[in-house]
């Protein structure tokens, strides 16, 4: 199988696009997820990215979680081993705008829980303080040392 990169605009008529791609829409799958408001919502995003292969991008307006990983029944020329009774969501996707030719820009893309927190420090007003008890000693915490 060829690996040349073909402009869409250069196939020619009943040539399919999949023969140079790398299969990029069988290597991951992105959910879209409620538009974070607060604190508590940007923490649940950083545990979403603290689980491995995972990243939270904005695109459009709509806030979605991106889990990495191969389709198991992607063979290693890139095409599908179960093509003809391929899941309907595969089924439905269309080469006419899959992202053979995108560069993969996003509004936003976030791939570490630093980069979720530094966003929510940047756009929410700042995180309440445990308030301290009147009379308390504002002294630091020491390790128990076992």
């Amino acid at each position: 199988m060829s690996k040349v990169k073909v402009r869409r605009a250069d196939l020619k008529p009943g040539e399919v696009l999949c023969t140079y791609c790398t299969a990029r829409c069988c290597r991951y799958f992105a959910l879209p997820i409620e538009t974070p408001t607060t604190w508590g919502d940007f923490d649940h995003m950083r545990w979403y990215i603290m689980h491995g292969r995972t990243a939270i991008f904005v695109d459009g307006g709509t806030w979605f979680l991106l889990v990495f990983g191969d389709c198991q029944n992607l063979l290693e020329d890139n095409r599908c081993g179960i093509y003809h009774t391929r899941p309907e969501i595969c089924g439905a996707y269309s080469t006419d705008n899959c992202e053979y030719d995108n560069d993969g820009c996003y509004d936003k893309f976030f791939e570490s829980p630093d980069q979720i927190w530094e966003y929510a420090e940047a756009v929410l007003p700042p995180k309440p303080q445990p308030r301290k008890k009147a009379g308390a000693a504002n002294l630091p915490a020491l390790p128990v040392l076992s």
